[in-house]
């Protein structure tokens, strides 16, 4: 009983296999006649770079008989990407993958270059390129100068100009005119910080009074005394007159710088004619430095209490 239920099933199946085994076989033979044509197109390919060929191999052999170059002809080139446009375009993927041969061999025949081999020390193959000194990078057969250095003979110019300022300086005032009456009296003020000297100028033998005693006794250092004297050792008087001097004020080193102050501005009342002489040594200039005043909540004018931490 069961085996007759199951032949009507069987028996209906049969024309839904009947017509999928047809399309398949359909299918098949489409995808042959494809395959066909495609070889069909390749073998003419092959034909016609096969009459290049030929016709390029024949035109070489003639040139190569008359002596010529052979010139490159663009006719191969035309027709390779022609053909390739012509089999991607009706082929399908089966025969995309026999063209690959041919596009492979036809690369072949291109020669690859060789990539240049590194050296195993980077630069070694550079040369030193060391200047030394004095000589023309160019080569040019001329020596280096350097646009920097100083001349020797402006450099003796410079310290000649100096020590001929200096001579100068040192030198006494040949055109000094004063007037040594016996009664001539020149008197004048000097100052220096916060001391004060009154000068007066006389004639005599070179003597310095100084607050009633000699000009070693109230100035024991060498080196102020000389200051002192220069005003009358440039005007060529240092002999010739006798100063008297009241001093108060400040200490030793402005008591010295306010005398020779006072001592130049009285040979200037003396003869005016000496103001340019005098000027250009710098008696006449008045020395303006000074202590600088106390701040408040510093020890000094610019000196701070130590800072403690804690």
């Amino acid at each position: 009983m069961m085996a007759d239920e199951e032949t009507p099933d069987a028996q209906e199946e049969t024309p839904e296999s009947a017509a999928s085994i047809d399309e398949s076989t359909d299918a098949l033979e489409e995808t042959t006649d494809a395959l066909e044509a495609s070889t069909d197109k390749l073998e003419r390919t092959t034909d016609a770079l096969e009459e290049s060929t030929d016709t390029l191999e024949q035109t070489t052999a003639a040139m190569s008989e008359t002596g010529e170059e052979p010139a490159a002809s663009a006719q191969p080139e035309q027709a390779e990407p022609a053909v390739a446009a012509d089999a991607a375009a009706d082929s399908t993927e089966e025969p995309a993958a026999e063209q690959e041969p041919a596009a492979a061999a036809a690369d072949e025949p291109e020669e690859e270059q060789a990539a240049p081999a590194k050296p195993s020390v980077p630069g070694a193959h550079l040369e030193v390129d060391i200047v030394p000194e004095g000589v023309d990078p160019l080569g040019r057969g001329q020596a280096y100068e350097d646009p920097y250095a100083i001349d020797d003979e402006d450099s003796d110019q410079g310290e000649k100009s100096e020590d001929e300022e200096q001579e100068t300086l040192v030198e006494p005032i040949a055109t000094a005119a004063i007037d040594l009456a016996a009664g001539a009296r020149y008197r004048a003020t000097g100052k220096r910080k916060t001391a004060i000297a009154r000068v007066t100028l006389r004639p005599g033998s070179g003597t310095y009074l100084v607050n009633g005693r000699t000009l070693e006794e109230h100035f024991p250092r060498v080196t102020l005394q000389r200051n002192i004297r220069q005003p009358l050792e440039t005007v060529g008087y240092e002999e010739r007159m006798d100063v008297v001097a009241r001093l108060h004020g400040g200490g030793i080193s402005a008591q010295a710088g306010a005398l020779r102050h006072g001592v130049s501005r009285a040979l200037l009342e003396a003869d005016p004619n000496l103001r340019g002489e005098l000027k250009r040594r710098g008696f006449l200039t008045r020395d303006s430095r000074a202590k600088e005043r106390k701040k408040a909540g510093l020890k000094k004018a610019r000196k701070r209490p130590q800072f403690s931490k804690r």
